[in-house]
């Protein structure tokens, strides 16, 4: 049985769309390396600047070298009848099985990973990348982050693996364990206790620290797609080299896994939950009484400061909802501030005169004071049950003003009359709303309840 050993540079770290600049492949016939190849390669693209910061390789070096076309022929001699060994193996397969699909040719050999077989031999160690491995087992890496040092440093550490204990190698090959998806520093017997129930999962590194929040419903299925789909391809990477551990949190329906993700992003703002895709609610209607006595409605950004009457998701609904308002009650579009001047006479039809002070505030004011208890009745409480996380719980979420302001799990043989008080506070965030908006078309009208605003 002969090994290829491989090492490769890229311009990123997404197979179908980056490019190879170097790559190095040294044959091990399981005593010694017999063979030995390597070149620069002209990935027919830019190279970031940080990447050649990490390597070195630069556009001017490339760009009189092959490409991966050029050498195929010859790389798919060194690769094809021979297992495929890489540290991380499925960085480097993942991209050369990419090339060579491109120039007709599909790359299919086994393949064994030295952070897996690290794993095996060298149990317990804090990591398995390479430079600390290699560092644990004295074994200088002539060049970093360089195709040929990356190879050579790997094939001495596969070489004294094997040496140890050649049976792992039959094993690995043998055995079918489906880890290849997997990140290297994490173990697959903790992929074996993932939950395939729903709920909200916690990717964590090294130190034990939340770097990613996520919502699915199955946690295991959703959390190796992370790590086998061409999804997010650089945010795969980054995750692929930082997780170290997973926690999770059942909550029995998608709607509840949602919410309560939302409240843990905002909670713990992982380095790796990017700016939320969901709309913010940001704008709010406010009311105050000028100096003269008018009611006025001023459309502004919501601050912690202030509490809006009603708010919107931005400035063009929120004007909406208060031109409806303007038309339905007789308001002032100038008291409303939607104009600068007064009304034109043309506009008297809608406004009676107060911006000219011809109407008197008492009088203007009630329709004001109509307007705002229509949005007080449209702002109810609304309870809604949901499935719990096992048959002896329901779970329970109240909304106020269309935001998630309580929730808890309660035992059915411990529920009383009066539900809301036994509900936890959270604090309310506006994508709560956003994913109401978008379930409550979805929920049974029997589980949910409207109740009456607090006085």
């Amino acid at each position: 049985m002969e090994f290829a050993i491989v090492d490769i540079e890229t311009t990123g770290g997404a197979p179908k769309y980056g490019g190879i600049t170097e790559i190095a492949v040294l044959i091990h016939d399981g005593e010694s390396i017999i063979r030995e190849y390597q070149t620069l390669l002209n990935p027919e693209q830019a190279i970031p600047t940080y990447i050649t910061g990490l390597t070195g390789i630069d556009n001017f070096m490339v760009r009189h070298q092959p490409t991966f076309e050029a050498i195929h022929d010859e790389l798919w001699e060194l690769l094809h009848d021979r297992v495929f060994v890489a540290h991380n193996v499925s960085f480097d397969y993942g991209f050369l099985r990419e090339a060579f699909l491109k120039v007709g040719k599909e790359l299919k050999t086994p393949k064994l990973c030295t952070v897996r077989l690290s794993r095996k031999v060298y149990p317990g160690m804090k990591s398995y990348s390479l430079g600390r491995l290699c560092e644990s087992q004295k074994i200088e890496i002539e060049a970093r982050h360089r195709a040929m040092g990356d190879a050579k440093a790997t094939a001495i550490l596969f070489d004294r693996m094997i040496k140890s204990d050649y049976q792992i190698i039959n094993q690995s090959l043998k055995k079918n364990t489906g880890e290849a998806f997997l990140p290297p520093n994490f173990p697959h017997s903790k992929f074996k206790e993932i939950p395939t129930a729903c709920g909200v999962y916690y990717m964590q590194d090294e130190h034990g620290k939340t770097i990613y929040v996520g919502k699915a419903i199955n946690i295991r299925e959703r959390f190796k797609n992370h790590f086998s789909g061409q999804l997010l391809p650089s945010l795969k990477q980054k995750l692929k080299n930082e997780v170290f551990d997973l926690k999770w949190e059942l909550t029995g329906s998608e709607l509840m896994a949602l919410l309560f993700e939302t409240l843990e992003i905002k909670r713990l703002w992982p380095k790796y939950n990017y700016a939320s895709k969901l709309p913010k609610r940001l704008f709010g209607l406010f009311h105050y009484e000028d100096y003269s006595g008018y009611g006025r409605f001023q459309v502004a950004k919501i601050t912690k400061f202030f509490k809006p009457i009603e708010s919107f998701f931005s400035m063009e609904e929120a004007n909406t909802f208060l031109k409806t308002g303007i038309e339905t009650y007789g308001l002032c579009p100038k008291l409303c501030g939607l104009r600068k001047v007064n009304c034109e006479p043309e506009d008297l039809l809608r406004c009676e005169g107060a911006c000219y002070f011809t109407e008197k505030p008492k009088e203007y004011n009630t329709r004001v004071s109509e307007f705002m208890e229509k949005i007080k009745d449209g702002q109810k409480e609304i309870l809604i049950k949901l499935d719990g996380r096992n048959p002896r719980e329901t779970a329970y979420c109240m909304f106020e003003s269309g935001m998630l302001s309580r929730f808890a799990y309660l035992e059915n043989d411990e529920l009383t009359d009066d539900i809301p008080s036994q509900l936890d506070l959270v604090t309310q965030v506006p994508e709560t709303y956003y994913i109401l908006r978008q379930y409550i078309h979805q929920i049974d009208p029997e589980q949910i309840q409207v109740l009456e605003i607090n006085p």
